[in-house]
């Protein structure tokens, strides 16, 4: 009698279009358990998330084809949407800004340690199966601004707002603690789950693409302003919360 084959842990697709680097991480996430698909360009990675549907993608920046950024998008713009973990050689912030507006979930640059990329792998699998599987979803509600976890749907009173999928878990982060001041290490602890080295600068830029989405000065149902939800305590984080004085 043959015995079953063993569960992996979840089913990946590496992109990179170095072999050696291809190989070699293909090689060590098979040996931590999980099953690995690979491609060396865009147009391969894209197919084959068609074909495999992986769990997650490790997705090379730099291919010859076409940008890691640029097949994200065009993953999301299809309607799957993967969990992205960006590789790159290029270590700066308006990079890691990009990657993570497109709609990646975390970012390693190169050259890295098997073990980190490993570590972020298993991150960004337990936040997103924790999402995928909870049970009690519901709507948030501060004010008139909704969020509602079944859908993702982010609404203003009758104004519908787009968020990617990172700005959605800040901003569901901010509306959960809503009242309570949130440093910038808790956010990126929360909301990314890797302190990306101390670079508070990801989170500055993310309440800024957050304020100007849900505190635009778009007129509301009755002509009245928007009045601001997202406020910054100088030297100590950010709230959500309506202004002093305001009902």
């Amino acid at each position: 009698m043959t015995s079953a084959a063993p569960t992996s842990e979840a089913r990946l697709l590496v992109v990179d279009d170095e072999p050696h680097i291809r190989e070699l991480l293909a090689t060590s996430l098979r040996f931590a358990g999980f099953e690995v698909h690979a491609a060396a360009d865009g147009n391969g990675a894209m197919r084959l998330a068609r074909e495999v549907q992986p769990d997650l993608m490790v997705l090379d920046v730099m291919l010859p084809d076409m940008d890691g950024f640029t097949v994200t998008r065009r993953l999301r713009d299809s309607g799957q949407h993967v969990p992205v973990l960006f590789l790159t050689a290029r270590d700066n912030t308006s990079d890691k800004v990009t990657g993570l507006t497109v709609g990646g979930d975390d970012y390693v640059t190169k050259p890295f340690s098997l073990e980190e990329v490993v570590a972020r792998i298993r991150a960004v699998l337990r936040r997103t199966q924790a999402e995928r599987s909870a049970d009690d979803a519901a709507v948030l509600r501060v004010a008139d601004l909704e969020l509602d976890e079944d859908s993702h749907d982010v609404r203003r009173g009758r104004r519908t707002i787009e968020l990617s999928p990172t700005e959605f878990k800040l901003l569901r982060y901010l509306m959960l603690n809503a009242g309570r001041v949130l440093s910038k290490a808790q956010i990126l602890d929360h909301v990314w789950e890797y302190d990306w080295g101390g670079d508070a600068n990801i989170v500055e830029s993310y309440i800024s693409y957050l304020r100007r989405k849900v505190d635009a000065p778009a007129a509301s149902a009755d002509g009245a302003p928007t009045v601001p939800l997202i406020h910054t305590k100088r030297g100590v984080g950010y709230v959500l919360r309506l202004p002093p004085g305001t009902s």
